[in-house]
């Protein structure tokens, strides 16, 4: 056949078929849309910082600042030391270590839980009523005076009943609080810790509801994250996925999964020497809540290291060492946020995020630009890879790995189409890859 001849199309199927078909497949179109709406296309934290109630004031997010920029001043006063602790290459030396100090001085806190739960411990009703009040009003007064992290928020007691009435009374106390002085911030967060039922996720949504109701506010305002730190939140007595189940009961208000490392790995038995974030016990369950949190946008974080970076140079150094690699680890296994416990893990928090996104960046921008502009390479991507080339740029960009600048002379692409490739509808990536 000549090519300028027109190919005779046939079909034997009645277009009934497809209609019946379609008709058929109506109600799981409306599941898949409703529990894997996909990822919120919002920025993630790269952390989270916990500060016991009692030890949250109006100046700890500057604190944490000053002395993470303290501890390079002491133990790595220059690119060159800071890049001989951690492995960095020459050419990441100044531009990580530049980076790190400006976001320190900038921007040192991502988010920030202020804590009534572990790390605050039991206290008198009077003493935690008061603590929640104060918390509120001094979250309320750092985003008023622009001071707040870009996320903030409480961490209360779980659902058990020991601690239930406790916990509630301090979320109410808390978002009250915050209602009296002018409303909630855009940035809240609430972490529901200890969870081991998924009725106990139900319970907290109906809290919520109750608060929103009481306050005038608008259906599904208030989200809350979900922290995973025992056995059977990942695995129930009857064998299922339990943080499955979960999100579920959340009913769309789940934002994120915690892993709790050492409650986590004491529930099974892991002495407390080998309690850590790399242990297998810990990969088993975040491979679990991460296959289960994938395309829900329910977002999934690492833990924290308990081994602190103080005490003489050498121990620091080995402290950072340690931080900085569980940090890339975990980066590399696609979780882009972890817990951090001391003002001296974040200056290798951010060394670690920053160079992650930095040595990949060349790569990641020219593959995203080629599929852009539909070229050839040596590498045949998808519409699936162009989503993460997408996503691993703006998360590059929005902890300050990345320029936009940069990355725009390098992609030829702006912010909005690259949050267009990172966070396409369903039936747009279904329909590209055809």
């Amino acid at each position: 056949m000549g090519q300028g001849q027109q190919e005779t199309v046939a079909t034997s199927l009645a277009g009934a078929v497809s209609e019946e078909i379609s008709a058929s497949l109506a109600p799981v179109d409306a599941e898949l849309d409703r529990r894997y709406p996909g990822d919120p296309g919002t920025r993630q934290p790269v952390h989270t910082v916990y500060v016991p109630g009692d030890a949250f004031a109006a100046d700890t997010i500057r604190s944490w600042g000053d002395q993470a920029l303290a501890a390079l001043d002491a133990h790595a006063p220059d690119a060159g030391s800071f890049a001989a602790v951690l492995g960095l290459s020459d050419d990441l030396a100044e531009p990580v270590y530049t980076r790190v100090r400006a976001k320190l001085e900038r921007e040192p806190v991502e988010d920030l839980r202020v804590d009534f739960e572990d790390g605050y411990g039991p206290r008198p009703d009077a003493e935690e009523d008061a603590t929640a009040a104060r918390a509120a009003r001094l979250v309320a007064e750092a985003y008023t005076n622009g001071t707040a992290a870009p996320y903030m928020g409480i961490r209360m007691k779980c659902m058990e009943a020991a601690v239930r009435d406790r916990g509630i009374r301090t979320l109410d106390i808390f978002l009250t609080g915050l209602m009296e002085a002018g409303g909630l911030p855009d940035g809240l967060v609430l972490t529901l810790p200890k969870v081991t039922y998924p009725e106990q996720v139900t319970a907290m949504v109906r809290l919520l509801e109750a608060f929103e109701k009481a306050r005038g506010l608008d259906a599904g305002r208030l989200g809350f994250e979900i922290q995973i730190e025992t056995s059977q939140a990942i695995l129930a007595a009857d064998g299922t996925a339990t943080v499955a189940r979960m999100i579920q009961a959340a009913e769309g208000r789940a934002t994120g999964l915690h892993y709790g490392t050492f409650d986590y790995s004491a529930c099974l038995g892991v002495s407390a020497a080998h309690q850590a974030s790399d242990h297998p016990a810990a990969d088993h369950a975040k491979a679990i809540m991460q296959v289960a949190a994938a395309g829900t946008g329910v977002r999934v974080s690492d833990g924290s290291t308990n081994v602190l970076p103080v005490g003489p140079t050498e121990r620091v150094h080995d402290a950072w060492r340690l931080h900085y690699g569980l940090t890339r680890r975990a980066l590399a296994r696609a979780y882009y946020q972890g817990w951090d416990m001391h003002p001296g893990h974040i200056p290798t928090r951010y060394a670690a995020v920053f160079a992650f996104y930095r040595e990949g960046f060349a790569q990641a921008a020219e593959r995203l630009s080629r599929y852009a502009g539909r070229e050839g390479g040596d590498v045949m991507d998808e519409p699936a890879t162009a989503k993460a080339l997408g996503g691993y740029l703006l998360r590059g960009l929005d902890c300050g790995a990345l320029d936009l600048a940069e990355v725009t002379g390098a992609t030829g692409l702006t912010r909005a189409a690259l949050e267009g490739f990172a966070a396409p509808r369903r039936g747009d990536l279904t329909a590209s890859a055809q």
